[in-house]
Parts: structure tokens; sequence; C-alpha cells
């Protein structure tokens, strides 16, 4: 299929290097994980790795389908084998990566006939039905400065730990109750009561998950990283079963899925997928005029910069991968002796980032990787999801970020809004007060609001 994935550790056969769709076996088998800090060719072969099998259509003849698996995120046996290939809802329900990931351009968002059916909760997830009771739908999120998305969430998530931990010493040694702000980058996520016998009481946590740890992928932000993410697409959307979820470590099979192809995908194409996908640049600013920066100017004063913060400071440029931060099934910096280091800094788009009087990067993401309350009892249209993921409220949302915004219609996390208008309004329970502004503002005031938000793109 992708003939000889350079020096990430894949490894094909001169077979496979002969024939597009090579019925012998897999894309490539692991040899080793990239290691250590890559050198700027060495993360531009890895780059172009990645992006090659984004944009590839995997066959069956690569481990396509599952027909004895379901798209389950935890390895679950079919009730039943499928007799398609693709399935609308339930899945497989794509080729490539980049048959949703494509507007503007590959790596992109989608539009409403993209959307995917959010349903990883059950063990039997083979039904075909898009009623509401059995699954969420969701639109397609674009992947530009996703990389940098990661290591704010790594950071932010050290800066809660710290805390908890310098909490959970100074009741220990004052034998009395330590009560802290959990605060990072500006950010609040609520307090945490550390109680000197070493419990503590979260009661008080917004925004966040009980074990501290900023998720910032998916519009739930439920998903930790972006091996995370791919391993659970790769298995969703296409049937292809990635060997450090679905091989023998995990499910005692190199077949979990009963296609007759084994090991489909090694550890090291993943990481070539999380390399291209880390490195996408950020989206841009362009074609700002007078109206639209009155625009920016009445977003600070209606209260949309409380959640949608122009830019978080970063610290370091330098993304490990394996990441720290992943579960069981998931490869994590723990598992491999020396993980593959890709420094952003070596990447020409890296070098627009502005710098706070600190030093630190900022990253203008328009966001707070924080979830909210979007509805309420008069404003509800958010609220059409009847099952909740990973224990968040059906009505909870991660902010999302406007970077790309001007790119990326239609709105809303099932893409059923056409307009930023309809979207804005649509805004309620912790976004209430701000989308009254908007709304009570005058006819040229959202104009110029909106003629802001069109500056935000992603730029070919």
């Amino acid at each position: 299929m992708i003939a000889g994935l350079l020096a990430l550790g894949v490894v094909t056969t001169a077979a496979q290097e002969e024939t597009v769709s090579d019925p012998s076996g897999a894309i490539g088998q692991i040899a080793k994980l990239p290691e250590g800090v890559l050198t700027r060719p060495e993360l531009k072969k890895l780059i172009n790795a990645g992006e090659k099998l984004f944009k590839t259509k995997f066959t069956i003849d690569d481990g396509a389908g599952r027909p004895g698996a379901t798209q389950a995120i935890i390895p679950t046996k079919a009730r039943h084998r499928s007799d398609n290939a693709f399935k609308r809802l339930p899945g497989p329900d794509a080729a490539a990566c980049s048959s949703c990931h494509n507007d503007p351009v590959v790596g992109g968002a989608g539009d409403f006939v993209t959307n995917v059916f959010v349903s990883e909760g059950f063990s039997n997830a083979d039904f075909d039905t898009s009623d509401p009771q059995f699954s969420n739908e969701r639109g397609t999120n674009h992947l530009f400065g996703a990389g940098l998305l990661e290591l704010l969430a790594r950071e932010m998530t050290s800066d809660l730990h710290a805390l908890r931990k310098e909490a959970l010493e100074k009741a220990a040694t004052s034998n009395e109750a330590v009560r802290v702000d959990l605060v990072t980058k500006g950010v609040s996520f609520g307090r945490l009561t550390a109680l000197p016998d070493g419990l503590v009481d979260l009661r008080e946590l917004s925004g966040v998950d009980t074990d501290l740890v900023i998720r910032p992928f998916s519009q739930k932000g439920v998903m930790t990283s972006l091996r995370q993410f791919t391993i659970n697409a790769l298995n969703h959307h296409h049937g292809m079963q990635p060997s450090e979820r679905f091989g023998k470590r995990w499910t005692a099979s190199d077949d979990f899925d009963e296609d007759g192809k084994t090991n489909e995908l090694g550890a090291a194409d993943i990481s070539a997928l999380v390399a291209w996908q880390a490195t996408l640049p950020i989206p841009q600013q362009t074609g700002t005029n007078d109206l639209a920066q009155a625009g920016k100017r009445l977003l600070g004063e209606f209260g949309c910069t409380n959640c949608h913060i122009e830019a978080l400071p970063l610290r370091s440029l330098l993304f490990s991968d394996p990441g720290p931060l992943d579960a069981s099934g998931t490869l994590n910096t723990s598992q491999v002796s020396n993980p593959g280091i890709y420094d952003i800094a070596l990447l020409d788009w890296a070098k627009t980032l502005e710098k706070n009087a600190k030093g630190e990067f900022l990253v203008p993401l328009f966001g707070d990787l924080k979830r909210h309350k979007m509805t309420d009892r008069s404003v509800n249209a958010l609220g059409n999801e009847l099952l909740s993921q990973r224990f968040v409220g059906r009505d909870i949302f991660m902010t999302s970020e406007l970077w790309g915004i001007g790119s990326t219609a239609p709105y809303g996390h099932r893409n059923d809004f056409s307009t930023l208008d309809q979207i804005i309004l649509a805004h309620g329970g912790d976004a209430r007060k701000a989308r009254d502004s908007y709304k009570d503002a005058t006819r040229e005031d959202r104009r110029a609001l909106i003629a802001y938000l069109k500056t935000l793109v992603i730029k070919p």
C-alpha cells in the first residue's frame, strides 16, 4: 500500500513495494518507534509518511473492515458478522481519514454529510440506526494546530496535578483541610479541598474530570491525545486495527476483527499519523478591515472571550510521542524506553507564533480547553444529545476553538447550523449572558463580530 515507510520503523516486503494493494499482508510490520529528538530531515520524513497514510484509501487487502468486531474503543466482538463492507452509522464508514477531514483542505473539517455517530461506550455497537437514544451525531472537526492543543493540555494537566500535590502536602503538615483554586494559564477549573488523611474533596471542580487531566479533543473534551484519537478512528471509521490496542497484548490475537489480516497497523504507523497531525500549521487571521477590527473589540465586550480566550501561553514546543497521559490500549511514555520527540520549533510556521514577556509561545486558539454547560430552559438547541459520553453530561461541551472558524461551516457539534449568527444565538447556559449581549446589539455590531470571525481561516 504505502511503499517503504521510510526510516520510521515500518518494514515492507518487495512484493508490497511492487503493488498498490498486496493481499499477502498489512501495510507494514513494526521495527521500532521513532526515538529521541528528531532532526528536521527525520521529522520531515515522518510527517510525509503520516500524510500518505492519512490520505490512503484502505482496502480489504490492507485489513480494512472488521466483520468480527465492533467500533467500540475497547476491543469488542460483534454479535453478528456484517456482510457489508461499509455501514454509515456504526462503520466502517470511510475509506480514508481524508474522506471526512477535507474542508477546506486535507486535515480540515467536514460538512454535514461527513457526520459520525459516537457510541463507543457500547459493548455491542453493531446496530445501524441514527436514533439519538443509541448514538450521538457529531460533525468532523479540523486538525490544524492540534499539536499545540495537546501540548497546552499536557502543561495544564501538569499544573493542576502540582496544585493538588502541594495542597495534599500542606494538609498533611498542618493537619488541617487546605482549599486550593485550580487555575492554570488563566483558566479556572474550580477548586479542590485536600484533607489531612490524604483524601481530596472534588465537589467544586468545574469543567474537568476528577483525575484533573485536560482532554483537548472531541466536542465533549474526552480524547486525551492525538494518538488515542487516531487509534479510535482507525478502528471505527476504517476497520483498521492498530496492534497496540487490538494485538496480542490486549486481545491474545493478531486478527481480533477476524478479517484474515494480521497486525494491520504497527505502532510506527500510528506515530507517523500523529506526527503529521501534530505538526499541521495553526489557522491564520487574514483580510482584516475596520469592520473586522471593531468585531474583535466587541468579542471581548460581549463576554465571548471569557471562554473563547484569544491566546494561551505554552512553555515548550517539544511534542513527545507516545505522550505521558494515555491509558491502557494507547502507548504512553512509560511503556517505551525513549519516546520520539518532535520539535515543532523546527517548522517554518512555528516562527509566526508570538511570545509573551516570559518567553512563552502564545497559541491563538480562541478557547480555554474547558467544558461548559451550553443549555438552559429557554435556549437549549445544543442539548439535543440523549447519551452522556465518558460520564460528561449531554448538555456539556468543550469550548470550541474559534481559530479556523471562517473556513469550517456548518457549525455546532452536529453541523446543523449554517451561519455564525445561528450558532451564536444557540449558546445558552454558561454562555447565555454573552449570547444575550450579542442578541441585543445593533445590527451593525453583530455584522462586525461576524466579519471578525470570518477572518479566522485555514490557509492551504
